[in-house]
């Protein structure tokens, strides 16, 4: 549920929730296009110009030690406490210049840009919470100095700078604010920034609610994924006790490959639309935690499983699709049905997949795909041999994995080209190889360290993956052009499913083991199955 610190920050009584959430601020369009932030530096900061290095920036506007940078002060920085500029681009800089960087006052605010790789970059180093607890800290400094000041125009326009910054940290990773710590510190600062300018309480406000509405969008969609869950295991206990259950396959529930495709993209698309960018990078600290204090831990950090939700949805497409194969029966008859009946089934499926390349859902088209290339299904060779499968071959040389997947990038960079110069939802649909792109993205990862020997953060590694998220957060805003069939996305989300053991038995009930060790399989699971 939503947290009551939320709940009294809201200036209006209630919003209707939408089904689909708001659309991503428009950095998502930008930060494909720089490389990283112009070279822009604060007004308050010395700055010195480089042959190819430039370090430019103070730890901290307010610091009380003998490195204080006030708007006058020129003391040069150690280069452990600088940013590290190359050819203009933001290249590395310690965590501590990295977070200053992102602090504004009265008259600098961090590009947008630097904004969304930092904070994304930013979990593998320091706890979201913590990272606010220091920004807010700074904020309060700046607030102090522009106060002894008494320049009531500066302070308008820092209150204003700090509000701009909360909005779109809410806005584009509003999952951190899950954890209490970051609600006490967004409603500090809040309201620090509404008592110096009054002006900005109604935006605070529309903050407030904005971020309650995604919150509470979340919690629906993660109580609709419980629910779901524990029909599936009903259903598969019911299946695995009486396997003639089944009183209808897929063809029973549409026949049409071109809605089933439309009706796929639908969950496609609702389920990536609730990962959050962090989620890409949290994937990654378990692994590094070791580089972190022992007081760090990983749960304490992940507020979602949205991925991973995704990860296993098509992983249940591939399994469904051979299950569908092996089990499919005539709606009024136990007996397996002839062999011409099950190629046919193959042969919509195939037609299926078709019709996501040609939407431009690729992720539904690799489990199909490796849904017909399961074991299970591969075996059947007599109901293969009444399949034309010249449909099927083209399908599988798009998606051939040899060359890192050069055929699929190809189709992808065409699918991307598509959505550029789209003139309608339909065209812009891009729904990557999922398990591909986060196989690139953890790549990424592996190839160089995060910090330097000097201990900088090596935040040029840390532009690139936030280009590549940031594609993928463009393609999220994109919504579904297509008619909804309520019956056949149920039957897609509840239908059961067999797994491994179970489905090779049925695979062999369909076709009896015809070698050595197909006998010794079947052997072996007849006899786990009398064992339970």
């Amino acid at each position: 549920m939503v947290h009551p610190m939320l709940e009294q920050s809201r200036s209006q009584p209630s919003l209707g929730m939408k089904t689909t959430p708001k659309s991503r601020p428009s950095i998502f369009g930008t930060l494909t296009k720089e490389r990283s932030p112009k070279n822009k530096r604060r007004l308050s900061m010395p700055q010195t110009s480089a042959r190819d290095l430039t370090t430019v920036i103070r730890l901290s506007a307010g610091e009380s030690n003998g490195g204080v940078s006030t708007e006058t002060g020129e003391n040069e920085l150690d280069a452990s406490e600088a940013l590290i500029y190359q050819d203009g681009n933001l290249v590395s800089g310690s965590l501590e210049a990295l977070t200053q960087h992102l602090v504004p006052t009265p008259d600098y605010y961090p590009e947008r840009t630097y904004i969304f790789a930092f904070l994304l970059s930013s979990r593998l180093f320091i706890k979201p919470h913590e990272l606010l607890e220091e920004v807010c800290k700074q904020c309060r400094l700046q607030m102090k100095l522009t106060e002894d000041r008494q320049d009531k125009a500066a302070e308008g326009r820092l209150g204003s700078h700090i509000v701009q910054l909360i909005s779109e940290w809410t806005e584009v990773f509003a999952y951190d604010f899950r954890d209490e710590r970051m609600l006490k510190h967004l409603k500090d600062i809040t309201q620090r920034c509404s008592i110096i300018n009054e002006n900005q309480r109604k935006t605070v406000g529309q903050i407030m609610q904005t971020l309650v509405r995604k919150l509470s969008v979340l919690d629906k969609y993660e109580h609709v994924l419980t629910k779901i869950n524990a029909s599936l295991t009903d259903r598969l206990r019911v299946l695995k006790t009486n396997p003639h259950a089944i009183q209808k396959d897929i063809l029973n529930v549409c026949n049409d490959p071109v809605v089933m495709a439309q009706q796929l993209t639908h969950i496609e698309m609702e389920r990536i639309s609730h990962i959050g960018p962090e989620e890409f990078v949290q994937s990654f600290v378990s692994k590094d935690v070791a580089e972190w204090d022992e007081r760090t831990l990983f749960q304490d950090m992940k507020k979602t499983s949205n991925l991973e939700a995704y990860v296993e949805w098509f992983n249940r497409l591939s399994y469904m699709v051979a299950t569908e194969i092996c089990m499919v029966r005539h709606a009024a008859s136990r007996r397996p049905v002839k062999k011409k009946h099950r190629a046919r089934v193959i042969e919509f499926f195939i037609d299926v997949a078709r019709e996501c390349f040609n939407i431009g859902n690729f992720n539904s088209l690799m489990a199909i795909i490796a849904g017909l290339n399961m074991s299970p299904v591969a075996r059947l060779k007599k109901t293969w041999s009444k399949v034309d499968t010249c449909k099927f071959d083209v399908l599988e040389h798009q998606m051939d994995p040899t060359s890192n997947f050069s055929n699929y990038r190809a189709s992808l960079m065409a699918a991307l080209h598509r959505a550029a110069g789209a003139h309608s939802n339909r065209e812009r649909i891009v729904i990557p190889f999922f398990s591909l792109m986060v196989k690139d993205i953890y790549f990424l990862n592996e190839t160089c360290s995060n910090k330097l020997q000097n201990g900088h953060v090596r935040f040029e590694k840390f532009w690139q993956l936030a280009r590549q998220v940031t594609s993928f957060c463009t393609w999220q805003q994109v919504e579904c052009p297509f008619e909804r069939h309520r019956k056949v996305l149920n039957y897609l989300l509840t239908a059961p499913v067999f797994y491994e053991d179970s489905l090779h038995l049925v695979s062999f009930d369909c076709e009896g083991p015809e070698n050595h060790l197909e006998k010794e399989r079947f052997k072996t699971l007849k006899s786990q199955l009398l064992d339970q």
